[in-house]
C-alpha cells in the first residue's frame, strides 16, 4: 500500500476542491448560457416541426400584406409572417415598432406554441431598403429570392 506524506494528502485534497470548484463554475456558467440562447427560425422550420415547442426563439420572415389585424379594445395584434413558402400567424400584444409595415421583413423573439408564434418582441429595424441578414438567408433558402436593387 503507498503511503502519502501528509504534504501530499493536503496537495492532493486541494487539487481535488479545486478542480470540483472550477468544474460547477463551467457547468453553472454553461446552464446560464444555454437558458439564454435564442435560435433562430423561418416560418417553414416552424411549420416543419424543427423547432422546439415552448422555448424561446427567433423567427425572421416577411409580413404578408392585408394579414395585420389589431385587438378592437386593446394592444394586441395578428399577423402573418412568411419565407416565401410557408406561412406562420404570429399573436403579439404591445406597441409595435414604427417600422413595421406589410412587405418589410421583421424578426420576432417568443415561443411557438399550438401551431401559433407567441411573440413577446417584435424587431423591425430598418428602412425600406434593408431587410435583416437572417432574414433574407431564409428567404434565399426558399428558392423564391428576388434580388432588389
Amino acid at each position: 500500500m503507498i503511503r502519502f506524506s501528509k504534504k501530499h494528502q493536503k496537495r492532493a485534497i486541494l487539487i481535488i476542491a479545486l478542480l470540483l470548484a472550477l468544474s460547477s463554475a463551467v457547468g453553472l456558467t454553461l446552464y446560464a448560457l444555454n437558458q439564454n440562447i435564442n435560435l433562430f427560425f423561418t416560418p417553414s422550420d416552424l411549420v416543419h416541426q424543427k423547432a422546439p415547442m415552448g422555448q424561446t426563439i427567433r423567427m425572421g420572415g416577411l409580413v404578408v400584406e392585408g394579414s395585420v389585424k389589431r385587438g378592437a379594445h386593446d394592444l394586441s395584434v395578428s399577423f402573418i409572417l412568411t419565407d416565401t413558402k410557408n406561412q406562420v400567424t404570429v399573436d403579439y400584444t404591445g406597441i409595435l415598432p414604427d417600422l413595421f409595415r406589410e412587405n418589410q421583413g421583421i424578426v420576432v423573439l417568443g415561443t411557438w406554441q399550438n401551431n401559433r408564434f407567441l411573440a413577446q418582441e417584435v424587431l423591425a429595424k430598418h428602412d425600406e431598403n434593408y431587410m435583416p441578414a437572417e432574414v433574407i438567408e431564409a428567404i434565399k433558402r426558399s428558392d423564391h429570392y428576388e434580388n432588389k436593387p
